[in-house]
């Protein structure tokens, strides 16, 4: 019988500097700031997209910043509307970005927050139906 889970409930990020990636975090990818219990450490709780994110302020657990952008790390995805115009709002930050199309055809952007985490960005269906091959006439 497997774990009583009804939900993914936050995901930590260890950062080198907790200000930036909030920053990062808020001004990108468009979470808010919520209250945060006063830890002995500096962070943040940040909220959209039905998750949490928690920013922990701990540099020796913070991946390397020089690190290559790649589709197989460890990374945290999002469904995106529209592919050009987030290509375009990374571009204009100037947030070096790597591109790909996976094996099902679906174009993927690839680039890293402040700290070397990596984020996906791609155009994708229903995440509960999985992949689904398109229909040759």
């Amino acid at each position: 019988m497997p774990l009583p889970i009804r939900s993914l409930h936050h995901i930590a990020v260890a950062t080198r500097n907790a200000d930036s990636c909030k920053a990062f975090y808020i001004e990108v990818l468009g979470f808010r700031e919520l209250p945060r219990p006063p830890f002995n450490f500096r962070g943040a709780w940040l909220y959209n997209f039905g998750f949490q994110i928690h920013v922990i302020e701990h540099a020796e657990f913070a991946p390397d910043q020089g690190a290559e952008i790649s589709s197989y790390s460890d990374h945290l995805a999002f469904a995106v509307t529209n592919i050009e115009e987030a290509k375009s709002i990374l571009g204009e930050r100037g947030i070096p970005f790597r591109e790909r199309v996976n094996a099902g055809g679906t174009q993927q952007v690839f680039f890293h927050d402040p700290d070397g985490h990596t984020i996906e960005l791609a155009v994708y269906g229903d995440p509960v139906k999985g992949y689904e091959a398109p229909v040759k006439n």
